[in-house]
């Protein structure tokens, strides 16, 4: 609307009935540019007051869950002012990404620079905390515990992955940032990709899927909570080939990858069973998960142990367990041990990927 009206006004002042006019039109301009720059987005000026030291962001306010779309109050915005200050990010449950393409969509509607300068610094962060060898922490610079692995989990690397992608690429509104951005994106993007290749699970030789977390430094599965083994893990190989088969040009390391995984998926899948929610009366929550037969349902298991395909579950111990049945009722029904993840990618995306690249 804004560059609509300005154009409207230059051509106005170029017409002999306006020249006299034209301080009163001039003023209208600046009326216009004063409006557009300073206007609000709740959602968007939060984001500002929570952007970390480091450039990301967190996903918590004293340790819980928030939302950006409510009011805060002066003291609130004096204990996020604290927080801040800590500089320690993260990618983990979208943070950092959401808000970098949140703000990017608030400046191409507001013009507000502001907007614009925070998404670019979250760019640059996720340019920082990328590692040489392609791979994205959880959490960074925080390097406790598992923060510091590379992770897939929750797609929280493949959020990043797509965000540098977008901006070397130019697409989804990125075409706005700083072009200085455009190429170290494009090496992130090359970067990320040759880790993906590195740490598909190879056994006996035969390529199969990924990994949660992997070591930073030696690229192999690795342990995040307790219940997070080392594993071949069926969801978030699921996005990890989706994001593969996007690429425009795949190359031969990434077709071989991505129908390895395929074979791999239709290998493990578990065909007349269901995971469903039964009443359980005197249970904390009224009902209790069970694996059940169904002739009409495929599922998959959220972790496979690598070199036997079995499928495995997890108390807060640590120990492996090959039946749902042998774990806690907290962490049975606390976790997504079963799912249909790979159903849609085998049914429709990976047929349609494989028609234009056999």
């Amino acid at each position: 609307m804004y560059i609509f009206a300005t154009n409207l006004v230059k051509k106005y002042l170029l017409m002999k009935s306006f020249k006299n006019h034209s301080k009163v039109i001039l003023s209208f301009i600046f009326c216009l540019f004063i409006m557009q720059t300073n206007a609000q987005d709740l959602k968007a000026d939060n984001m500002l007051l929570f952007q970390r030291s480091s450039g990301g962001w967190y996903k918590q306010l004293r340790g819980k869950a928030f939302s950006y779309n409510v009011k805060f109050s002066a003291l609130d915005k004096a204990q996020i002012a604290d927080e801040v200050k800590k500089g320690e990010a993260t990618i983990d449950n979208e943070a950092t990404t959401k808000e970098i393409r949140y703000l990017i969509k608030a400046y191409k509607k507001y013009n507000n620079p502001n907007y614009l300068a925070a998404a670019e610094n979250g760019i640059r962060y996720l340019l920082k905390a990328q590692y040489e060898n392609g791979g994205w922490p959880q959490y960074y610079p925080d390097r406790r515990l598992y923060r510091a692995e590379i992770t897939y989990n929750d797609n929280a690397m493949l959020n990043a992955l797509k965000v540098v992608q977008d901006v070397a690429l130019k697409q989804n509104d990125f075409d706005v940032v700083n072009s200085e951005l455009f190429g170290p994106c494009e090496n992130a993007v090359r970067k990320g990709i040759e880790c993906i290749l590195k740490t598909q699970i190879k056994v006996n030789g035969k390529l199969t899927a990924w990994c949660q977390q992997y070591d930073e430094t030696t690229l192999k599965p690795a342990k995040a909570r307790a219940y997070e083994l080392p594993s071949i893990s069926s969801a978030e190989s699921v996005g990890i080939v989706e994001f593969l088969m996007e690429q425009p040009k795949p190359s031969p390391a990434m077709k071989i990858a991505i129908n390895a995984a395929v074979e791999w998926f239709k290998t493990v899948k578990i065909v007349g069973y269901k995971f469903i929610r039964v009443p359980a009366p005197g249970t904390p929550k009224g009902s209790d998960r069970q694996l059940v037969a169904d002739s009409t349902s495929t599922i998959w298991s959220r972790y496979y142990e690598i070199g036997t395909n079995k499928s495995f579950f997890c108390d807060r111990d640590g120990i492996i367990k090959y039946s749902i049945r042998e774990i806690g009722y907290e962490r049975r029904n606390g976790y997504a041990w079963y799912g249909e993840w790979p159903q849609k990618l085998l049914d429709k995306k990976y047929p349609a990927w494989l028609k234009i690249n056999r």
